[in-house]
């Protein structure tokens, strides 16, 4: 089934889409006991899960599109596999989308991805919207998007990044995903100046869930999101305390969901960091609200 597809029944509903997001492994023994951590998240119905793509070595052997093909045929869920393009080339990318077409995963995140000085860049695709584009024209995929409701930080200004993203809809992205945030008001406003733009389609609302001072800190400074007051409290209160800040970090998440939720947004995506025990605490925290 594709994303859309989902979108559009959840909508009949009156539902918001719930989704996680994974990451393969590094460590060879927690690749071999990925299907425990999958096991314990499809177990909490997630509409779709996503599953990153490695920036580093051989686009072929990457193990997303195997985690992927696990969600899919062993457990019912619908996968959505990462792509980025700015360290592989179109010849690559070809053999993963013939991988995906043969294993039936019609679902797709295009990214540009992040620079990885110690990798060299290919000179095929320089933005997302270029891979979309591509995706599109080798089969009948669906094509997800990434979108930032606080400017990307190479954009030079809020405007040209919404005219960035008006590009890559058009180039074929279906969804949209948001990079985390933990200012509701900040995704509000974002989420207003895409419909002005004429962005119609679905945006889902990136939530990063905090379980320790040192995990956020290096994601807000990678995606550039700003931490508000009352956030900040809640690190410095209880940076030393990591059980006191767990509660407090999905406590937070809890309160940001439900507030999204009333104020009617599209959908829900969890960045679980491939922790079950985040994603469990969180759906228990909503389950009457989805």
């Amino acid at each position: 089934m594709k994303v859309t597809e989902i979108f559009e029944a959840k909508k009949v509903q009156g539902k918001p889409v719930l989704s996680f997001e994974i990451f393969p492994p590094k460590k060879e023994e927690a690749l071999k006991n990925i299907d425990a951590t999958l096991e314990r998240l499809c177990d909490l119905h997630p509409d779709f899960i996503s599953v990153t793509f490695g920036a580093g070595g051989s686009a072929v052997d990457n193990q997303t599109v195997e985690i992927a093909k696990k969600i899919k045929n062993n457990y019912g869920v619908e996968p959505i596999v990462h792509l980025t393009c700015l360290h592989y080339g179109r010849e690559e990318l070809g053999v993963i989308l013939g991988q995906l077409k043969e294993a039936g995963i019609e679902n797709i995140l295009a990214l540009r991805g992040d620079i990885n000085p110690n990798i060299p860049m290919k000179q095929d695709f320089k933005y997302a919207s270029e891979l979309v584009e591509y995706i599109k024209s080798q089969g009948d995929f669906h094509v997800s998007g990434a979108c930032y409701p606080e400017t990307h930080l190479e954009a030079p200004d809020t405007i040209t990044d919404i005219h960035n993203l008006k590009k890559k809809v058009d180039a074929g992205a279906d969804h949209l995903v948001s990079q985390l945030f933990f200012d509701n008001e900040a995704f509000y406003r974002f989420y207003e100046r895409t419909r002005i733009a004429g962005i119609n389609v679905p945006v889902e609302a990136g939530i990063m869930p905090v379980t320790n001072r040192a995990q956020i800190e290096r994601m807000v400074n990678t995606c550039g999101a700003t931490l508000p007051k009352k956030f900040e409290r809640i690190l410095h209160k209880y940076e030393n305390n990591k059980e006191a800040l767990f509660d407090a970090g999905m406590a937070y998440a809890i309160n940001q969901i439900v507030d999204l939720i009333a104020n009617d947004v599209d959908g829900v995506h969890i960045f679980t960091m491939n922790n079950p025990k985040v994603a469990g605490r969180i759906c228990d925290g909503i389950r009457n609200l989805i």
